[in-house]
């Protein structure tokens, strides 16, 4: 069956398909009693990572009965926000949590939530990544060999042992075993990359999520230059669920991340990164609060007309979600500011979305994206999928009162080669599906794709504000843009780093020495549709087309 057949004959329409794309949520424990344990920072096989795989491996467990297990990450951990969701918990839902402060003292629990153990071997770094898909099926929890004894102290015996199992293979090898023994009985709504940090550490924050699921787990290359690996990658991706997730992240040594999301995007399947998001098998049973209600910032109405004046107007977006941003930093507030919401946490993490909407100010505002209901690149969804795709995007847009859609496109290049532009065709996509929508914004690094149509722009970014440039230099930069742009109104839309904190934004910009205007990207897209002083642009039949080679 091809691949555009499977996706009609399988797609299911309306609430079946928000069926198949939500994930089950667990009933909250009636005494909302709950254990926390922080995380150390070393992620080295010869360090801490034994013990963090045995940890979540015993979080993904037993949370199966109810959310009983979180964890917090140390400050240098890419998601910001465990200690702050964590007090959020505790004020709107009514949590206890108690601390946690050795393995033996989780063990001693929620030992019994485990069936036995599973053995990896520290000499073959992949074989914790496929005791991460024995560990949901089996219900068993992960150990080294030196772990081994500590886990029979609590009653628990081994049901698989890994060690010599993959002595001397290459990766490929390995995961075709894993497929023979494994992938039959795995979920087809959800596959594990873990990717990310290689070598000799793991960053595995997602292990607990795909035991809990009971995932095959993987980090399988998406590189044409590795074609062993790539096939394999190919059939998980054609034998998922149509508009399922592939969840984690590429693996930084075998590929980039324009092929991983372009290649799942072909399939039209859903990224959800990153491989170090936690506690998502916790995050996953706390709904909202009876009395929540998603409500945005607004500073138009949709059919509102706002006349710009001849002015420099500057918008800034900050993406990558929101947990590993800037909101947690010092500044936020000071400016308008508009964050790119993780949609489909709508199904897998309800109240975190509520932590962000509770917490923001009048300054913050949210839009959707990346692209649909997760990130994906939209010239390689296929065409018969991206409807279906487009109604849940649409979905989740209603529940969270968004009204901007944010598109990005690294399948023929990135900020530094190649293309990042949209078709004709994709845009044409794009006003059918969302016809609420107010405008749509583009890229990632600067691009030239714009248009206006039914006073709905599509407006791409002028510029990427990295978190290394040197901060003089992207003053100049600013400043040479203005030049450029001489026409007025001139409308300049920043892409913000995600890391990159407010205060720092802030003073960049009070540093341009000509006159410019912030304002909310919302009444930035207003005045836009009033005075269209961009030239309509897509992509060219001579851009060049570079599919995001990995450097090695």
């Amino acid at each position: 069956m091809n691949l555009t057949r499977k996706i009609l004959k399988n797609a299911l329409p309306g609430l079946a398909l928000v069926a198949l794309l939500s994930f089950s949520q667990r009933a909250v424990c009636a005494e909302k009693e709950a254990y926390v344990m922080q995380m150390s920072e070393d992620w080295t096989i010869e360090g801490d990572l034994p013990s963090h795989a045995l940890l979540l491996s015993l979080q993904g467990l037993a949370n199966l009965n109810g959310p009983q297990l979180y964890f917090e990450y140390m400050p240098s951990w890419p998601w910001k926000i465990t200690r702050p969701l964590k007090e959020f918990y505790e004020r709107r839902h009514d949590f206890t949590f108690t601390p946690l402060e050795t393995p033996e003292e989780a063990l001693a629990l929620f030992a019994n939530s485990a069936k036995g153990y599973v053995v990896w071997d520290k000499e073959v770094r992949t074989s914790l990544i496929v005791a991460f898909t024995v560990a949901g099926l089996e219900e068993v929890v992960v150990v080294s060999e030196e772990l081994i004894p500590l886990v029979e102290e609590y009653g628990l015996e081994m049901v698989v042992d890994l060690r010599g199992d993959f002595t001397g293979m290459p990766d490929h090898e390995i995961y075709q075993i894993a497929m023979d023994r494994y992938w039959d009985r795995c979920s087809r709504d959800l596959v594990i990359w873990m990717g990310g940090a290689h070598g000799n550490r793991m960053e595995p924050g997602m292990a607990d999520w795909g035991i809990y699921r009971k995932a095959f787990f993987t980090d399988l290359s998406n590189n044409p230059l590795h074609p062993e690996e790539l096939a394999l990658t190919n059939r998980i991706y054609t034998e998922q669920n149509p508009q399922s997730y592939v969840m984690g992240w590429h693996s930084y040594r075998k590929d980039t991340e324009g092929q991983q999301v372009s290649l799942i995007s072909s399939y039209g399947l859903r990224m959800e990164g990153l491989n170090t998001l936690p506690n998502l098998s916790f995050n996953n049973q706390i709904p909202f609060t009876d009395d929540f209600k998603f409500t945005n910032n607004h500073n138009v109405e949709p059919d509102e007309v706002v006349v710009p004046e001849e002015k420099v107007y500057v918008s800034l977006v900050q993406t990558d979600s929101i947990g590993i941003g800037a909101w947690t930093k010092p500044g936020r507030g000071r400016i308008p500011y508009a964050w790119q919401v993780s949609m489909s946490w709508v199904d897998t993490a309800p109240a975190s979305l509520q932590f962000f909407f509770e917490g923001a100010m009048p300054n913050d505002y949210f839009i959707g994206g990346l692209t649909g209901p997760s990130y994906m690149y939209p010239k390689p969804i296929p065409a018969e999928a991206f409807p279906i795709l487009m109604t849940e995007a649409k979905r989740q847009m209603s529940i969270l009162d968004l009204r901007v859609m944010e598109t990005m496109d690294y399948s023929e290049g990135n900020r530094h080669v190649g293309n990042t532009e949209l078709t004709r065709e994709v845009a044409d996509r794009y006003y059918e599906n969302f016809p609420d929508v107010i405008g749509f914004i583009n890229g990632y690094g600067s691009a030239r794709t714009f248009d206006l149509r039914d006073d709905r722009p599509l407006i791409s970014y002028d510029y990427y504000l990295s978190l290394y440039r040197p901060a003089e230099e992207a003053v100049a930069d600013l400043e040479e843009l203005i030049h450029l742009n001489r026409k007025r109104p001139y409308f300049m839309l920043i892409h913000v780093r995600e890391s990159k904190s407010i205060e720092k934004t802030v003073g960049i910009l009070e540093a341009v020495n000509e006159p410019i205007e912030i304002v909310p990207l919302d009444v930035f897209l207003k005045m836009a549709a009033n005075n269209k002083t961009y030239r309509t642009r897509y992509q060219q039949p001579g851009d060049p087309i570079v599919g995001n080679p990995h450097p090695k």
